[in-house]
C-alpha cells in the first residue's frame, strides 16, 4: 500500500512539472510591444554607408503581420535579403540588405501595423525608425488627408485601404515607373504623414497601391496629384489630396466569337475605331462602336459566307484607333460559328412588372437595325381579341433596345406578342416568336426624390442612384440646381454626381501622364431613403465635406506633432484633432 501511495505522489509531481504554459487567470495583456534598442547608435547619425542590417529589440516576443504590405522604407533600399521573424516569434526584428546606402541621407523604416506581440496580437501602431548617414537627422514632414472621391463603402479585410502618398525628387528626367523617393501609407481615417524629409523640390502623388509594389500603375490604380512641385524648407501640414479612377492607355486587348460575329476589345476608351476585313471570305461586314466604348462589334453572315461552319477558321482584321491615321494593325482569331448564338429578344424591365408612366423595354443580343411593329400585337391579358394602339422605336441611346409606348393603365395586366423575323439586325432576324406578359404597377407603390443643390455645377452632370450592390439603377443627365426623380422603387439609395466639365457626354478619368485632372465627382454624405407614396426632398451643398463613412463631419487629424527626437526611440505620437459639422435632415412629404 505504501508503495502504491508513493507511486501516486511521484506521478502527480512528474505530471505537474511537465505542465508548461501561460498562468491561468490574471489580467489580459493589452499592452503593445515596447521598443528597447537597436544595433545603431542612439544618436542615429553618421551611420556607416556599408551597414547591411537593422536590428530592433523589444521587451517581449513579437511576430510580423503582413510585413510585405506594411513595411515602407524611404528612400527605397533595393535588394532586401531577409526579414525576421518569419514563422517563429523573436524578441527582435531584423532587416538585411545588400545595397550600399546613399551619403548624407536620412532613412525611415515605417512598419505600419505589422509588429504585434506573440501572445495577444497587440499592435505596435505606426512604428517607425529613422537614422542618417550624414551629420544630422532630417526632421521635416508633410501631412494631410487623402480622400477617395468615388468611395462608397469603407474598405476593410481583404478590401483594406491601400492608399499611399509618395514624393519624387524633381529632376531633369522624372521616372514615375520607379518607387517614390519618400513614401508612406494612408491610415484608415484618410490621414498621412511623411516624416524625416530633407529640404528640396518634390512632386507629390497619392495612389491606390493595389498590387503592393509601391509604384503607380496607370489605368489600374486610382491617382491624385498636385500639378505644382513642392519646394519646401519648412514642414507642411494640411496638404490634402483627392484620388480618382485613372485613365487607361489605349491598347488592343483581344477578339472572340460573339453573337452575330466577333467582339473586339481594347484597354482604355477609344473615341473612334476603324476596322476592316483582311480575309477573302469576309468582304461584307458591318462594324459598330460607341465613342469612348472599349468594345467593337464586327457583324457578318457566317452561314452565307461559309465561315467556321465545320471547324475553327482563321480570320484576319485590321484596326486603327485614330491615333495614327495611316497605320493599320493586323489581328486575327480562330473563329467557330456557334448555332446557339442566334438573334433573340427579351424583356428589359427588371421582371414582370412595369413602373407607372414608363415605356416597356425589349432588348436583344444583336444590334437592332430595323423593326416591323405593324405585325406585333398588344392586348389586355384575358382579352386577346382587342388590340391596343401603341408605338415602338429603337432607342436613341441604346441600339440594342426597343421602347414600346402606350396608354398603359396602372394595375392592369398586358400581353405583347412579337412574331419571329420582325426585328432585324444587319444579317439576321429574331428566330423565335415571343410573348411578354407584364403588369403595370400602381403609382402608390412608388415614391419620388428631389434634390436642391447648392454650388451646383455650371455644366451638365449625371446624377445617379445606386443600389446596395453599387449598381446604377436610375440616372439623369441634366443641368441646374434642382433635379427630381418621379417614379422610384422604395429603397435606400447612394446618390452620386459625375460632372461633364467638357460637355462631351463622357466622364473623363484622371490622366497623370498629361497631368489632367479627372472631371468633378461628388457622393452624397448619406443614403437617400425613398418610401412609397412619399416625396423625399434633400438639400445638398456640393462643398460639404461629409461622407457616407463620416456623416457628422468628424475629420482626421490635421495638426501633426513633429517627428520625434532620436532619444524617443522612433515612436511618433499624433494628437487627434477632430471637428464636428452639423448634419442636415431630409424632408418627407406625403404624395397628394
Amino acid at each position: 500500500m505504501r508503495r502504491f501511495l508513493l507511486l501516486l505522489v511521484i506521478c502527480f509531481l512528474v505530471h505537474s512539472c511537465a505542465r508548461v504554459g501561460s498562468p491561468v487567470g490574471g489580467p489580459k495583456d493589452t499592452l503593445a510591444p515596447k521598443f528597447l534598442s537597436s544595433n545603431i547608435d542612439t544618436t542615429r547619425i553618421n551611420v556607416k554607408r556599408d551597414i547591411r542590417e537593422l536590428r530592433l529589440d523589444f521587451d517581449e516576443y513579437v511576430t510580423l503581420k503582413d510585413i510585405n504590405k506594411n513595411l515602407i522604407i524611404s528612400p527605397p533600399i533595393k535588394n532586401i535579403k531577409r526579414i525576421l521573424p518569419s514563422n517563429i516569434a523573436n524578441k527582435f526584428v531584423l532587416i538585411q540588405w545588400t545595397d550600399t546606402l546613399q551619403a548624407n541621407t536620412t532613412y525611415n523604416f515605417n512598419f505600419g501595423n505589422s509588429i504585434v506581440d506573440n501572445n495577444e496580437s497587440n499592435i505596435l501602431r505606426y512604428f517607425n525608425f529613422a537614422f542618417s548617414t550624414g551629420e544630422k537627422l532630417d526632421d521635416l514632414y508633410i501631412s494631410g488627408e487623402v480622400k477617395d472621391v468615388m468611395q462608397i463603402k469603407k474598405k476593410s479585410g481583404s478590401n483594406e485601404n491601400k492608399l499611399v502618398v509618395g514624393l519624387y525628387q524633381v529632376k531633369d528626367t522624372m521616372n514615375y515607373k520607379q518607387k517614390p523617393y519618400y513614401i508612406t501609407k494612408v491610415d484608415d481615417d484618410g490621414y498621412y504623414e511623411l516624416n524625416y524629409l530633407s529640404p528640396g523640390k518634390y512632386k507629390i502623388i497619392a495612389f491606390e497601391d493595389e498590387n503592393g509594389n509601391s509604384v503607380y500603375d496607370p489605368g489600374k490604380e486610382k491617382i491624385g496629384f498636385k500639378k505644382e512641385a513642392i519646394d519646401f524648407e519648412k514642414s507642411i501640414s494640411g496638404l490634402n489630396l483627392s484620388v480618382y479612377p485613372s485613365k487607361k492607355a489605349l491598347k488592343y486587348s483581344e477578339m472572340k466569337e460573339a453573337p452575330g460575329g466577333v467582339l473586339m476589345t481594347f484597354e482604355g476608351h477609344p473615341n473612334e475605331v476603324k476596322v476592316t476585313s483582311l480575309d477573302e471570305k469576309l468582304k461584307d461586314i458591318k462594324v459598330t462602336h460607341t465613342p469612348k466604348s472599349d468594345s467593337v462589334r464586327i457583324w457578318f453572315d457566317a452561314v452565307k459566307n461559309n465561315v467556321g461552319q465545320e471547324t475553327n477558321e482563321k480570320l484576319v482584321f485590321g484596326h486603327n484607333m485614330g491615333a495614327k491615321k495611316d497605320s493599320i494593325y493586323s489581328v486575327s482569331l480562330f473563329y467557330r460559328y456557334n448555332k446557339k448564338n442566334a438573334m433573340d429578344v427579351f424583356s428589359d424591365n427588371g421582371g414582370g412588372s412595369l413602373a407607372p408612366k414608363s415605356d416597356f423595354k425589349i432588348s436583344s443580343n444583336f444590334f437592332i437595325d430595323k423593326i416591323d411593329p405593324s405585325k406585333w400585337k398588344l392586348a389586355v391579358k384575358g382579352d386577346s381579341l382587342t388590340t391596343l394602339p401603341f408605338t415602338a422605336k429603337i432607342s436613341e441611346t441604346n441600339p440594342y433596345q426597343i421602347q414600346v409606348q402606350s396608354d398603359f393603365v396602372n394595375g392592369k395586366e398586358y400581353q405583347l406578342t412579337i412574331p419571329k423575323e420582325t426585328i432585324s439586325s444587319f444579317y439576321a432576324k429574331n428566330t423565335q416568336s415571343k410573348r411578354f406578359d407584364f403588369t403595370v404597377d400602381k403609382v402608390e407603390q412608388y415614391g419620388s426624390l428631389e434634390f436642391t443643390l447648392s454650388n451646383a455645377p455650371s455644366s451638365n452632370y449625371w446624377i445617379q442612384l445606386l443600389d446596395s450592390s453599387d449598381k446604377v439603377v436610375y440616372q439623369k443627365y441634366t443641368k441646374g440646381d434642382k433635379v427630381k426623380f418621379d417614379i422610384l422603387k422604395p429603397a435606400e439609395y447612394v446618390v452620386r454626381i459625375l460632372v461633364d466639365n467638357n460637355n462631351d457626354k463622357y466622364w473623363d478619368e484622371a490622366d497623370f501622364a498629361t497631368e489632367t485632372f479627372a472631371e468633378d465627382a461628388y457622393v452624397f454624405y448619406k443614403k437617400a431613403l425613398v418610401r412609397a407614396l412619399w416625396e423625399t426632398r434633400e438639400e445638398w451643398d456640393l462643398k460639404d465635406t461629409r461622407t457616407l463613412d463620416n456623416p457628422k463631419g468628424t475629420l482626421a487629424p490635421t495638426v501633426p506633432v513633429p517627428p520625434p527626437a532620436p532619444e524617443e526611440k522612433g515612436k511618433t505620437v499624433i494628437e487627434n484633432t477632430k471637428k464636428e459639422v452639423k448634419s442636415g435632415n431630409a424632408v418627407l412629404t406625403p404624395v397628394k
